[in-house]
């Protein structure tokens, strides 16, 4: 199961979701709905703007927990 910490990375980075998704060049909407976990798939592309903008690593957007 995907774990999504964009919240966590923006809050750290004093940053809100529309500024983000300005700079990355999406919608709020898709920005909310990666945000939330309810897309199956991201592109490397946007991935690696998000990255470059938070000064981050996908490690710290991404994690990933094994269900039981």
């Amino acid at each position: 199961m995907a774990i999504i910490n964009l919240d966590v990375v923006l809050a750290q980075k004093k940053m809100r979701s529309r500024e983000l998704a300005q700079r990355i060049g999406i919608t709020e909407q898709n920005l909310s709905l990666l945000k939330s976990g309810k897309v199956k798939s991201i592109r490397f592309a946007t991935l690696e703007k998000i990255c470059e903008v938070l000064e981050c690593q996908p490690g710290d957007i991404l994690a990933c927990r094994r269900e039981e």
